[in-house]
């Protein structure tokens, strides 16, 4: 049966041969568009088929094998050839061990996020049909339905990075786990003690198991598990009053009041996500391990931060060699519940989104030296707020000592550097404040060369991608109910302050009465500046909003011109 598929294969006109089958004569767009689906093959026996194509580019086949790995699937057979149709493509054959239908459906559905697909009968339909100049007025269902990136934005734009586009997405991104997980190296602290290596399997079962919409599932940690916490908890905590930033401080008290941060105990993921979001609409997601640095930005996009569950092991709890609950918990989860600071995570993951390669890495690497070793000025001192130094007493205790040499973060020069995983950092970077690396960050995403813009809708919980002028003038419309908004409540706080006779013109204060002014007149002189520059802001936020809707709006007229004229 497998020799009777390879040869249904090899006459299709997906092979190179020049004596493939033939097809309808569909437009060359439309096949070109459909050549690039997966087709599946389902067959009686314990075996199946799987065929689809693939660029001519790097670790493409990889990851596309790497899903088969992921759900145990034994690959007996695995053939390619070039298409005929472009040269930067292949067709690969796979005959696999699989008689689950089920299993093969969900296989399938992942498979989708590599590269696009429709089932074997679908396809099998439209090469079927009747010959035809016309391409289909739609392509099959399972296409237009269940995928996740509309690419009929983005046309042109060939080898566009997939990227989540609705939050339930993440269920496919967050199991591509990189390294450790269930697996540890030679070197791991706990690569010998089979005790840990099962708890470890058990973490990584619950990891891989959820999805987006369930509650975090709850751990009972052991004595020695919750021991290990208590040793590194009491002793960060002597050095965070002294060394972190004011706002790390704040909310690591209010985690204490709400969410059981304390040396006896170890906090549960599904508790902190609760009030993470909300604060700031943050929420946490288990995850088993390292995720690559698309994957796990793109987290950061839907305002998720993927966390583990496992604790590093007992006999070194001032060492990790890889991310545990100790360093997110203590090092991130603090800050999340910081508006300023959730933003600026939040925008480098948007920022990621549909990114090459090389841009991902620019934006990772910032990340590093910012939220994950990150410090930032206070009252003149350098304080700490990068979760890898918060979460390492060790290190922690290196960044401030005075000898570590530290810059000002600037992510043309940051994203050059290499980051350190086993030993100390070569440099640290500061910024003034977290708004400063957001603003810092904002111009540098402006570089990221892609033909759109993405927006997150926390509404729907999607990323909506703003493509063309339709959208942004939709986009125009909504902001500007929300600038009407503003707009009155700052009036009404006008009317009042007017009625109790605050405020008044700038010009009734002259220079002797500011300074003979008691704290109460400091407090009415600053709230009048505080109105005033409010106000300026948002006139200066609404005019700009006009001139994008009338830009938008004589685009599409010279559009409209356009096609009318063709």
């Amino acid at each position: 049966m497998a020799h009777l598929r390879r040869i249904h294969f090899q006459s299709r006109k997906c092979c190179s041969s020049v004596s493939a089958a033939s097809m309808p004569d569909f437009s060359d767009n439309y096949f070109e568009e459909l050549k690039r689906k997966i087709r599946f093959i389902c067959d009686d026996d314990h075996h199946n088929a799987v065929i689809f194509s693939l660029k001519n580019q790097v670790a493409g086949l990889v990851r596309a094998l790497r899903i088969f790995q992921e759900f145990n699937i034994n690959v007996r057979h695995i053939e390619s050839r070039k298409s005929r149709r472009k040269n930067s493509q292949y067709e690969i054959y796979l005959d696999i061990d699989c008689d689950d239908r089920e299993k093969m459906q969900q296989l399938l559905h992942q498979l989708r996020h590599e590269v696009d697909c429709c089932t074997y009968e679908e396809f099998e339909r439209i090469c079927n049909s009747p010959k035809s100049k016309e391409p289909p007025k739609q392509l099959p269902s399972i296409l237009t339905s269940q995928s996740s990136f509309d690419k009929g934005d983005l046309i042109g734009e060939d080898g566009m990075p997939w990227f989540p586009q609705r939050i339930a997405d993440l269920d496919y991104s967050s199991n591509r786990v990189l390294m450790y997980g269930a697996e540890l190296d030679a070197d791991h602290p706990g690569f010998k003690d089979p005790v840990y290596r099962q708890r470890r399997k058990y973490f990584t079962d619950c990891a891989m198991n959820y999805r987006h919409g369930q509650p975090i599932p709850r751990i009972e940690y052991s004595d020695e598990e919750t021991r290990t916490w208590g040793v590194i908890y009491t002793e960060l905590r002597k050095l965070y009053e002294k060394h972190a930033c004011k706002e790390f401080n704040d909310n690591l008290e209010l985690l204490e009041q709400h969410c059981g941060y304390r040396a006896n105990n170890i906090p549960q993921l599904e508790d902190i996500s609760q009030f993470l979001k909300q604060r700031t609409g943050f929420q946490l997601r288990c995850v088993a391990g390292y995720l690559s640095a698309r994957d796990f930005l793109a987290g950061l996009a839907f305002r998720v931060f993927y966390c583990t569950q496992y604790i590093r092991h007992s006999s070194d709890p001032f060492y990790t060699p890889e991310p545990d609950c100790c360093h997110e918990l203590l090092g991130h989860c603090p800050l999340l519940a910081d508006p300023s600071f959730a933003q600026f995570s939040h925008e480098i993951g948007l920022a990621s989104l549909g990114a090459n390669d090389e841009e991902v890495d620019k934006l990772a690497t910032c990340y590093f030296f910012t939220i994950e070793f990150g410090l930032c000025k206070q009252q003149n001192e350098l304080k700490v707020y990068g979760a890898g130094l918060l979460s390492s007493v060790a290190e922690l205790k290196h960044a401030v000592s005075g000898s570590a040499h530290i810059l000002a973060f600037d992510p043309i020069l940051t994203c050059q550097q290499e980051p350190m995983i086993t030993t100390f950092q070569k440099m640290y970077f500061y910024t003034d404040s977290f708004m400063d690396a957001k603003e810092q960050m904002r111009e540098f995403a402006k570089t990221i060369k892609r033909p759109f813009g993405v927006r997150y809708n926390p509404y729907t919980q999607s990323v909506e991608i703003l493509s063309n002028t339709k959208k942004i003038l939709n986009l125009v419309s909504e902001l500007k109910g929300d600038l009407c908004i503003v707009t009155n409540a700052l009036a009404k706080i006008k009317e009042d302050n007017d009625d109790d006779g605050v405020g008044g013109n700038d010009s009734d204060n002259n220079g002797d009465t500011i300074h003979g002014a008691n704290d109460h007149d400091h407090l009415v002189l600053n709230e009048a500046d505080a109105r005033r520059n409010s106000q300026a802001n948002l006139d200066q936020m609404i005019m700009d909003m006009n001139k994008i809707q009338v830009s938008c709006e004589n685009h599409q007229q010279q559009q409209q011109q356009m096609n009318h004229q063709e």
